[in-house]
C-alpha cells in the first residue's frame, strides 16, 4: 500500500502558479510534476480562493495570532511538564 505524499508549500505554489498561468494543460502539468491532476486543480482553486487575502491584510494578522497560539501553547506545554515531574517525585516514581 503506497503512502501518502506529501508536498512543501512551495511546490504547491509553483505548480499552482504554472496552472493559473495556463501556459500548459492540467495533464501536461501533471506529467510535469507526477501528480494527478485533480490535485493540481484543488492546488489552483485554493490559490485563487486566497489570492485576496493576501493584499488585505488579513495574512499577516493571521500570522500574529498563530504566533501567539504557538507561544501560549509551548507555555502551556511547559507548565504541564513541571507539574508531571512534580507529581512524579511526589509519589516516589
Amino acid at each position: 500500500m503506497k503512502k501518502r505524499r506529501k508536498f512543501a508549500p512551495e511546490f504547491k505554489a509553483k505548480v499552482a502558479l504554472e496552472a493559473l498561468a495556463g501556459e500548459h494543460t492540467l495533464a501536461e502539468l501533471a506529467a510535469k510534476h507526477d501528480i494527478h491532476p485533480n490535485v493540481i486543480q484543488q492546488w489552483r482553486r485554493q490559490a485563487k480562493e486566497n489570492l485576496p487575502e493576501l493584499f488585505s491584510g488579513k495574512a499577516t494578522a493571521y500570522k500574529t495570532s498563530r504566533e501567539a497560539e504557538i507561544k501560549e501553547l509551548h507555555a502551556k506545554i511547559g507548565q504541564l511538564t513541571v507539574e508531571k515531574d512534580f507529581l512524579a517525585k511526589a509519589f516516589g516514581r
